[in-house]
């Protein structure tokens, strides 16, 4: 039996993601009917129809579902086996797919990039930003090398590496209650309405236990897509928040009508760390991006 080319798993992956043969074949930077060529070729090699095709859709088969899962963990592990030689030769160098989430990106990664450059200028660090689901879905299908997020998250089977420790702060309007506080516990939020994220980011799935916990009540059916505009509403006197610590110099500037208190002996926080694939080969070479990182953040506190 012939085997599949690494070029016909390639396209089998993007007619799969895309459901369009037009966008698949952009992705791979060829021509169209060269897609349909080697598409029909991997048909033939399997001797299996991998998608319906009209004018109007395109729809993977429940092979093609199973084949282009195959062909994605294939990819990754031919993609590692390229860039194992580099975890025997220069630490960090070379391309580096790093994903982070929207509630960590803007405030560590301007600070620690700086010191991961100086320390490591061959590496060329590709950033992907997004929610927690599927950022893991991009590292374990391969997509991601690894990934920079808080821990308390659901991550699965991974590799985890703490870097630091960012308490929460619970941000109110000026005139609340609260405002003269020097310190809060949870139980003073009792019957606050408190503003939480969207769906999906995993600092509302922190906050929601806290709130649970006090007796709070997330406020109406808002859903704030950032901290940005949480930070916004409670400036304008619509109800309060938590906010994590790493953020307050990026969105809590003294232009904003809020207070920002802390919490007391037990501070709710989350932990910032990296995770990788346990089959990565530059297990290594992560631990040396985690000391680059936190020296940065050391450096510009």
């Amino acid at each position: 039996m012939n085997l599949p080319s690494v070029r016909q798993l390639e396209c089998l992956v993007a007619v799969a993601e895309a459901l369009n043969f037009r966008q698949a074949a952009e992705a791979c930077f060829i021509t169209q009917p060269a897609l349909s060529a080697q598409i029909q070729q991997l048909e033939t090699v399997l001797g299996l129809k991998l998608f319906e095709r009209d004018r109007r859709r395109v729809l993977a088969t429940a092979a093609g579902s199973v084949f282009a899962e195959k062909a994605r963990g294939i990819l990754a592990e031919l993609r590692e086996f390229g860039e194992a030689a580099g975890a025997f030769g220069e630490p960090l160098s070379g391309t580096l797919r790093l994903g982070v989430i929207p509630t960590v990106a803007p405030y560590v990664l301007p600070r620690a990039l700086k010191e991961v450059r100086r320390r490591h200028p061959r590496l060329r660090l590709l950033l992907k930003e997004g929610q927690t689901a599927r950022l893991m879905e991009l590292l374990l299908e391969g997509s991601l090398d690894l990934v920079l997020l808080a821990l308390e998250a659901d991550l699965g089977e991974v590799e985890t590496l703490s870097l630091f420790v960012d308490p929460f702060v619970l941000a109110v309007p000026t005139g609340h209650r609260l405002e003269s506080r020097k310190r809060v516990g949870e139980k003073d939020l009792f019957d606050e309405q408190v503003l939480l994220l969207d769906d999906g980011h995993c600092l509302r799935d922190q906050a929601l236990p806290i709130c649970d916990r006090a007796g709070a009540c997330e406020f109406g059916d808002f859903r704030a897509s950032s901290l940005t505009t949480l930070v916004q509403m409670v400036s304008g006197g619509v109800g309060v928040t938590l906010l994590p610590e790493m953020s307050l110099k990026v969105e809590a500037g003294r232009e904003r009508r809020l207070k920002l208190i802390p919490f007391g002996a037990k501070k709710p926080s989350r932990t910032i760390g990296l995770a990788w694939r346990p089959s990565s080969v530059r297990k290594p070479e992560f631990h040396l991006l985690g000391q680059a990182i936190q020296a940065g953040l050391d450096r510009n506190m």
